[in-house]
């Protein structure tokens, strides 16, 4: 081999070197571009997620730092209570998740009846049928006082729920009209078990003097909505806010108690039943129908 041709060799050999090295160069510039873009993209995927998760905590800690709006007026025991002249009464609103309170017991002599209800539940619709008359005349002599508690466990819970909230709605801004309201709902239950529509729940309130406009806006907005679902929780879960009764819990409706005493019929729409039951849980000196108290001037009938 001559010399230049060995120099010619060398100078190909080194080219391709050169070459090979450049290739090198630029596959290694080029995997440092691809590591880096991945890293960037890594890093940006990172951040994304944080923040979302972020987002997810501030919505949940926003959501649950807003409380469920305050259940009705006149119900701080889960319950209105009516006395004579059907007078409802009257008690601020519980506050979103507080526990109920108890009502002062009644003075000497007047019976307590607490009565739990789901509005298009048969029985408690066969109750109100039976014993309207008997609960009236409880309270027109101002013999008891009764405190209804609506809630809402049937299967269609849509309908129930409605129907409780509608009440709540009254006992809230016509607290008067409840003892009515609640006898026309369970005395005009449809028969089909569908529930009624707000116009129709509207229609009774009005029937019953409760025709204001912020009635029905409540009703049609549902206000008390969440009201009735955490009133049902509770009673199912007891206790009771109640004092003196040994019941724990609600099972079933209608819950009927008398000075705490669970009234468990062989018949629900037997009214002389119920009556019985009444007189039992008042105890010898109280009567369903007492005498009336004789007006200025007269004598009191005498005993025979």
């Amino acid at each position: 081999m001559s010399k230049s041709e060995g120099a010619t060799e060398r100078q190909s050999k080194n080219a391709r070197r050169a070459e090979a090295r450049e290739k090198a160069r630029q596959l290694r510039d080029e995997q440092r571009k691809r590591e880096k873009r991945k890293t960037l993209l890594l890093q940006g995927g990172i951040l994304a997620g944080v923040i979302a998760v972020v987002a997810i905590i501030a919505v949940v800690i926003t959501t649950s730092a807003q409380p469920a709006g305050p259940g009705p007026r006149n119900m701080a025991s889960d319950g209105i209570t009516i006395g004579a002249d059907y007078t409802a009464v009257t008690t601020p609103a519980l506050a979103a998740e507080a526990t109920p309170q108890p009502l002062p017991e009644n003075e000497a002599g007047v019976v307590a009846l607490n009565i739990w209800v789901d509005y298009l539940c048969p029985a408690c619709g066969a109750f109100e049928q039976a014993n309207a008359d008997t609960l009236r005349s409880l309270i027109e002599s101002g013999s008891a006082t009764i405190t209804f508690h609506p809630i809402a466990i049937l299967s269609n819970q849509g309908a129930s729920q409605s129907a409780a909230n509608a009440a709540a709605c009254v006992a809230d801004r016509a607290p008067n009209s409840f003892f009515d309201f609640n006898e026309l709902l369970l005395t005009s239950q449809p028969g089909d078990g569908t529930g009624w529509t707000d116009e129709q729940l509207i229609d009774f309130a009005e029937q019953v003097g409760a025709s204001s406009s912020a009635v029905a806006d409540c009703i049609t907005e549902g206000d008390f909505d969440e009201w009735v679902t955490a009133a049902t929780n509770r009673a199912l879960a007891g206790p009771l806010p109640l004092r003196g009764t040994e019941v724990p819990s609600v099972q079933g409706t209608p819950t009927v108690l008398v000075n705490g005493d669970l009234y468990q019929p062989a018949d629900i729409a037997d009214p002389t039943e119920f009556q019985q039951f009444v007189l039992q849980a008042a105890g010898e000196d109280f009567t369903l129908n007492p005498s009336p108290a004789p007006e200025e001037g007269e004598e009191a009938p005498a005993d025979e």
